[in-house]
């Protein structure tokens, strides 16, 4: 399975992003929580970029870890950066006055987070979710 690059431009964008990641959990046989998992920390990292960066691509690829399958989603920008990352990933720091659940919503909610930043750069925040132990015990196990 081939990744897939979505660029973030518009609003739009972020439901065409959920909707391919939406899909790709699907044919790789996640469970219907796992996918909503993963379709929140699209959206929300979707919105960091059109909020703070103006613009970016986000990227869902398949990921396999010995027999393990999940997805890995990456998001991209060259905005201003993040000064203090270990802030940002506070619940309730936001500087674009949202509720600030964005990022840590993101780290929660997948099973991988790594966050990359340079002020005047851009960003760069890569997740992976790996099916739970309740996608592998029964007739929806994760397919290839």
């Amino acid at each position: 399975m081939e990744a897939v690059v979505c660029p973030v431009r518009r609003e739009v964008d972020v439901y065409v992003a959920m909707g391919r990641a939406r899909d790709m959990a699907t044919t790789l046989g996640f469970d219907e929580i796992d996918r909503t998992r993963i379709e929140i920390a699209v959206l929300e990292l979707t919105r960091n970029i059109l909020t703070h960066a103006g613009s970016g691509e986000l990227m869902i690829e398949y990921v396999t870890d010995g027999d393990r399958q999940g997805i890995a989603v990456e998001a991209r920008d060259q905005g201003p950066g993040i000064a203090d990352i270990a802030l940002a990933l506070r619940d309730g720091y936001s500087t674009a006055q949202t509720l600030g659940a964005g990022l840590p919503g993101v780290q929660r909610l997948m099973d991988e987070f790594h966050i990359e930043s340079t002020v005047g750069v851009g960003t760069r925040v890569r997740a992976v979710k790996w099916p739970s132990k309740r996608t592998n015990s029964g007739p929806g196990k994760v397919r290839r």
